[in-house]
């Protein structure tokens, strides 16, 4: 992209002018999710786009990091755990200016540094190679419990999907990081009540989640996850112990004939359904 990137404009906002900015951040990574997975032919939109209003936050007012040196020593770390919303990372990613936003283009194609899962050794920026649920969280404790160790004051974030809270690793790892009472540690729960096929509530109910965090000696903020002011205020807030934001989204959000659909989790929109999303997206 051409001009400042979005990341640049929230670095130098007011904070009355952030909501606005952060509702067109998030706009943009849908608009680019949308059209890399048609174009690609495969993806997970509607996970893409219930997790792209906590990414805008995330990338545009939270994390600190410099897409010119990806791997500097000082910066924090996100990682997405769900690992199948690729598209609207990598568009995220892009708009703050890691790579050209045309590398979009090659999302899932041979060679290209931009798979259908995030990895590492291709592209700068990415922390941890993720896809199976379940890894993410685990390797987040691991480098949260290193910063402290020596007493860095990294950040580490991490998105996991609701259904991702079936896996038993993440609840070892949630344990764990409840027992060192890692500060530096602050996850977000993309709420969204769908796995492929179904309602994760009807598969294996979840709640109270928030009370089983708390059990496991975590911080708890729940949110609406696509309002940017609640996102922004669990984000920054202080805490003494690990922080698990739940966040209460809508998969497919913004796209009327996507919300709350299951089939939405991995299916890909004909030409004219993207360009029906896109005029909803951009009203």
């Amino acid at each position: 992209m051409t001009g400042p990137t979005w990341r640049d404009r929230l670095q130098h906002c007011s904070d009355e002018e952030r909501p606005a900015l952060l509702a067109g951040f998030a706009r943009d990574i849908r608009l680019h999710a949308i059209r890399t997975i048609r174009a690609a032919g495969i993806g997970h939109v509607g996970g893409d786009f219930s997790i792209a209003d906590v990414l805008a936050t995330v990338f545009g007012s939270v994390l600190r990091f410099d897409p010119a040196d990806p791997m500097a020593e000082g910066r924090d770390r996100f990682i997405m755990s769900k690992g199948h919303a690729a598209a609207s990372l990598y568009s995220a990613m892009a708009l703050s200016g890691y790579f050209p936003v045309k590398e979009l283009a090659t999302f899932a194609k041979a060679g290209s540094r931009l798979g259908g899962h995030p990895n590492r050794r291709k592209l700068p920026g990415i922390e941890t190679n993720t896809g199976p649920l379940g890894h993410g969280l685990p390797v987040a404790v691991g480098i949260a419990v290193g910063a402290k160790i020596t007493h860095r004051d990294t950040r580490v974030f991490v998105a996991l999907g609701d259904g991702e809270m079936q896996e038993g690793s993440n609840w070892e790892a949630i344990m764990f990081a409840g027992h060192r009472s890692l500060p530096n540690l602050t996850i977000v729960v993309d709420k969204n009540d769908l796995q492929q096929g179904a309602r994760v509530s009807a598969t294996n109910t979840l709640d109270p989640l928030d009370a089983k965090f708390a059990a496991f000696g975590w911080d708890v903020s729940v949110v609406d996850g696509h309002d940017h002011v609640a996102i922004f205020d669990a984000l920054t807030s202080h805490h003494e112990r690990p922080h698990a934001v739940i966040a209460n989204t809508i998969k497919g959000r913004g796209v009327s004939f996507m919300e709350d659909r299951a089939e939405w989790h991995h299916k890909v929109p004909s030409a004219e359904q993207v360009e029906a999303a896109i005029k909803e997206l951009v009203g």
